[in-house]
């Protein structure tokens, strides 16, 4: 399956906003976004006075959100229209659907610097769910779900570095982290004023229904 390898803060800067790709080197002063905040290319310092068509806008707006949670655009639809057939504000439903994928739980629980480096510990076996190990990034968690870094893991140098700096991870309230069992439970579902990612839904939901 094609997925973006090139540089991630990139990213970033077509989006003009930080979108945190690379975990804690984002807040530092060697964040490619704090030099540049343009957009990439031979022209991109002159993208910000070029007008933006309102498809414009809500085209990068889905995009950012593909971006964040570094998912493709067949899969992106795919979360879209289960969304669009649950109750309640579709835009609000996605976001969760998104939430709830096992790569963003294990970043959510600081098991991982940023969601791809959580999305590369999931498909390389180093979490169970339920005490079963699931190694599908896409796998969407439930609630009451126990998402565990499995026994063999636990020895790994990645995870022994990891459990090192949990205790300076702040853990969502839908969420719950045992830093002495290295697991974590799945309280609740989040509620939208409970997610920070910077996107506007509703600008989402309009492109999907032109």
């Amino acid at each position: 399956m094609a997925r973006y390898t090139g540089p991630v803060c990139r990213q970033c800067r077509r989006e003009g906003v930080k979108l945190y790709l690379k975990g804690d080197k984002c807040y530092g002063d060697k964040c490619a976004f704090t030099k540049r905040s343009y957009a990439p290319g031979q022209h991109g310092q002159g993208q910000g006075r070029k007008k933006v068509s309102e498809y414009g806008i809500q085209l990068r707006e889905k995009q950012k959100a593909r971006r964040v949670y570094g998912i493709l655009e067949g899969q992106f639809r795919l979360y879209f229209d289960k969304a669009e057939r649950q109750k309640g504000i579709t835009g609000e439903n996605l976001l969760v659907l998104l939430e709830r994928r096992l790569d963003n739980v294990v970043y959510r629980l600081g098991f991982g610097a940023s969601r791809n480096q959580a999305r590369q510990l999931v498909r390389h076996g180093h979490f169970t769910v339920n005490g079963r190990k699931v190694n599908i990034p896409s796998y969407l968690i439930k609630a009451d779900d126990v998402i565990q870094v499995s026994d063999k893991s636990k020895e790994s140098p990645v995870m022994k570095q990891m459990a090192e700096v949990l205790g300076n991870k702040t853990v969502p309230a839908w969420l719950e982290l045992s830093i002495d069992n290295l697991n974590g439970k799945v309280v609740r579902f989040p509620n939208r004023d409970e997610i920070d990612t910077p996107i506007q839904e509703h600008l989402i939901v309009e492109l999907y229904s032109r």
